[in-house]
């Protein structure tokens, strides 16, 4: 069960980090250097600040040993997610800022979630403060100052509820200085910017739900609707807090609202019971989620609670009357002389791959700064940033409740917030890293869940073989990957975010649909046109999960360059004619996408269709533009009318890819804030409406 801990020891500062390298290269770069600090702090603050820095040494004391490195200022590097003490100092700083006692008090906080810097000053870091040590991917310029001796502060931006006033608001904090209290050091933050985001409601809280539950269980109207139902025990009753969506103006964010599911659990005592196989059909319940008040009460409908069946539990089969599988022989992964991973804080090298894994309350799984180290070529970059920014579930029932059922699982709960504490031996096997997640609760304290991120490597059975026929003689290459995954529960189901890198430049993003199904009653002999029975009484409504991978692209890019563009793929069958006697020719035509309305994109099967993200100055070894592939999975899009109302907020739904020109706050395609979202088509919907040029620039799919 512990975790695999590997420490990183701090380069000194006389540490070498490029050979063969003079102090002449810092001199040419210094100018990019100190462009970059003043780029953030101009972006940050609206204000001229000016970088510390230390003079160079001059040329005619070079030596060959390498770049001397200056004293680090801190030791987090600036995409590593938030610590502890950082959470903790955010939280105190945003407190104490507020106008009055009433204020304060009724701060609820949302997310404290990293200010991720601009990507020059990630440049900077990765250049000459942290791993990967790459000085010469920063722009040569002539003359200028040395390396700054540090790097901007940290900054922390937060999204505050004020329950007392219903209102949202957003602050950047500034993290000048923190150390861990166990070390009797000071807790400064200080207040960059806040302001009030008008009509809009943040995600909900675990404290909320816990507490609608607890205030629809004692409403009594509720606890007669159960009693007719024969249901006396309040503690079996299960009521999930399920965010109202936007139907019509009822539903607009003046209100912070909830209409929760019902389910039941039995009169058993198992401890893993499975109270959704039970559900509450008929009761129409809205919580004022502010106030927490039932609003709305009504008994619409008694239909019976399907019987009560132990097979339905959690629990191994011995203890529902059943057995489990005898016939399975232990099966042992082993690796004697450790992984060919390294971890050094939040930075992974493996094989030829080297990354930065990254966490967020809202998206879970992040992961910065992608490469891979190719021969004499050295490092070469692919993707800025890739995560999964949201994930829609729409129901197809027409029927109530579960019409109303379109759950935003990341912009109105957060996948990160509802990860799990990872277990060696059940959700992770082998040799294991994993890395722990800090984020704060509703009330400003600081959660963690440990063992959060798992990586480790698999085999993946044969990358290639081949059997000469003549000679009898084969050679086969076993594959490994190397997968970094979290797995999350949203209600009654779980979620398993999985990135593959294999040895072959392949990157894989998988998600795993697990836990169970949110079920609806029947009465005795019914049927649903629009779900499948799967048990008396039971039936599981038609749904879709849609999830959305935002991937900020940097295929051959140094840090500075936005030469990338997407070219479409399209096999075509070759007209009848004099190029095609026989009928057999087919060939792929390019497409290139210059605009984003003209990259709003469908997968098509039938032609094979694929999309290449290229590099527009670089080259192979045979003279073609590099270019990395994105090759769609099994897809398809809503099964849903163009009026259905989940689509005004999840417009990002109607197309497969979308192609955008990068731009600082363009983060999520449904917008910041969808739950009780009532603006049609906010986010990639009115993003693309620019119609900016993808011809050759910095490119976000």
């Amino acid at each position: 069960m512990a975790a695999v801990t590997q420490k990183a020891t701090p380069p000194s500062p006389t540490s070498s980090v490029a050979a063969g390298a003079s102090s002449v290269l810092v001199r040419r770069e210094a100018a990019a250097v100190a462009s970059a600090l003043q780029d953030w702090n101009d972006d940050h603050t609206g204000k001229k600040q000016v970088a510390s820095v230390v003079r160079s040494e001059p040329a005619s004391n070079a030596t060959n040993k390498g770049i001397q490195l200056l004293q680090r200022a801190q030791t987090c590097h600036p995409l590593d997610p938030l610590t502890a003490a950082e959470i903790s100092v955010a939280v105190a700083t945003v407190r104490a800022a507020g106008a009055t006692p009433e204020v304060r008090d009724g701060m609820r906080f949302i997310e404290v979630v990293l200010l991720e810097p601009e990507k020059n000053v990630v440049a900077l870091a990765d250049a000459y403060f942290f791993p990967p040590f790459q000085p010469s991917l920063l722009p040569r310029t002539k003359g200028g100052p040395a390396i700054p001796s540090k790097l901007p502060p940290r900054r922390a931006r937060l999204v505050v509820y004020n329950k007392k006033s219903n209102e949202t608001s957003l602050w950047i904090v500034q993290l000048t200085q923190v150390h861990a209290t166990t070390r009797g050091g000071h807790h400064r933050g200080k207040v960059i910017s806040s302001a009030v985001v008008p009509d809009v409601q943040p995600p909900m809280d675990a404290v909320e739900y816990a507490e609608c539950e607890a205030v629809v269980k004692d409403y009594p109207p509720f606890v007669e609707a159960m009693k007719k139902r024969g249901i006396d025990d309040m503690d079996l009753v299960m009521v999930d807090a399920w965010c109202v969506g936007y139907h019509s103006e009822a539903d607009a964010p003046g209100r912070r609202l909830a209409k929760p599911l019902i389910f039941c659990r039995t009169e058993s005592d198992c401890p893993m019971e499975n109270g959704y196989a039970r559900p509450v059909e008929g009761i129409h319940v809205l919580v004022d989620m502010q106030n927490m008040v039932v609003v709305e009460f009504e008994d619409r409908k008694l239909v019976p609670l399907p019987p009560a069946d132990p097979l339905r539990n959690y629990t191994p089969g011995e203890t529902r009357g059943g057995v489990d599988r005898s016939d399975v022989k232990p099966l042992h992964i082993n690796q004697p002389e450790g992984p060919s991973f390294r971890v050094n804080g939040h930075y992974v090298e493996w094989q030829k791959w080297n990354f930065r894994v990254g966490f967020t309350p809202r998206e879970g799984l992040v992961i910065h700064s992608v490469a891979y180290v190719d021969g004499s070529r050295g490092r070469r970059p692919i993707a800025h940033r890739l995560s999964f920014v949201e994930m829609v579930v729409p129901y197809g029932d027409p029927n109530d409740p579960h019409y109303r059922k379109n759950a935003f699982d990341a912009g109105e709960d957060g996948l990160g917030k509802n990860a799990h504490s990872l277990k060696k031996g059940c959700d992770c096997l082998g040799f294991i890293k994993y890395f722990d997640a800090h984020f704060t609760n509703f009330t400003g304290g600081v959660e963690t869940i440990e063992n959060c991120v798992c990586l480790h490597e698999e085999d993946h059975g044969i990358l290639w073989k081949h059997q000469d026929w003549r000679t009898g003689l084969a050679e086969v290459r076993r594959s490994r990957r190397l997968t970094v995954s979290f797995i999350c529960t949203v209600a009654n189901y779980e979620y398993g975010f999985y990135w593959h890198f294999y040895q072959d430049g392949k990157i894989e993003a998988e998600v795993k649909l697990t836990g169970i199904l949110s079920l609806g009653a029947l009465q005795p002999g019914e049927s649903r046109k629009y779900g499948t029975t799967i048990a008396p009484g039971l039936y599981a409504p038609v749904h879709q999960h849609f999830f959305v991978a935002r991937m900020d692209m940097a295929v051959d890019c140094k840090p500075g360059e936005a030469h990338n563009q997407v070219v479409e793929v399209n096999v075509r069958v070759e007209e009848p004619g004099k190029d095609n006697v026989h009928n057999n020719a087919f060939y792929a035509e390019e497409t290139l996408l210059r605009s984003e309305l003209e990259a709003m994109r469908d997968i098509d099967p039938f032609s094979a269709r694929h999309w290449i993200i290229r590099n527009t100055r670089t080259v192979n070894r045979t003279g073609q533009l590099t270019g990395y592939k994105l090759v769609p999975g099994s897809n398809c899009l809503p099964m849903a009318g163009p009026e259905a109302k989940f689509l005004r907020r999840a417009a990002f739904l109607k197309h497969n890819l979308w192609v955008t020109q990068y731009a600082r706050g363009e983060d999520f395609p449904g917008g910041e804030f969808p739950n009780q979202n009532p603006r049609v088509g906010e986010g990639l919907d009115s993003w693309v409406k620019q119609n900016r040029s993808l011809e050759e620039t910095d490119i976000v799919l």
